[in-house]
């Protein structure tokens, strides 16, 4: 990664969130959503714990959807956020169809996969279409 990455904070995802889902964004627990939203900017060592920005975006999604920090509205914050993050890093979404976004944060949200099956699947669908 040689530009500086740009990440959400707090503020930025409950802002998504108002827009999304109205105001008050029905937050259950805000720690739980706080942590999510930390998730992508983890260090170990001074070194990102994700080595990617697509490694970073399947750890936001998958703890947005995957914490339950909101009485309603996760999975449709968890890609929203993410995909969110990756536009603002360079990444396009846009060419991904209602379908594709659908059944991919379903399959987040029903299976409960692990973070580098989510990375995979994301990368595809962003990399071959």
């Amino acid at each position: 990664m040689n530009r500086p990455l740009r990440f959400l904070e707090i503020d930025d995802v409950l802002n998504l969130g108002r827009r999304l889902l109205g105001d008050p964004v029905p937050v259950r627990d805000m720690g739980l959503l706080n942590s999510a939203v930390l998730r992508p900017q983890t260090t170990f060592g001074g070194d990102y714990a994700y080595r990617n920005i697509y490694e970073m975006a399947a750890a936001l999604l998958q703890s947005i959807v995957g914490n339950h920090a909101l009485i309603d509205g996760n999975k449709r914050l968890g890609w929203l956020s993410s995909a969110v993050f990756l536009e603002i890093n360079g990444v396009s979404v846009s060419h991904l169809t209602n379908d594709q976004v659908y059944d991919f944060v379903l399959w987040v949200a029903a299976t409960s996969p692990s973070h580098g099956a989510i990375t995979e699947r994301l990368t595809s669908l962003l990399v071959s279409t």
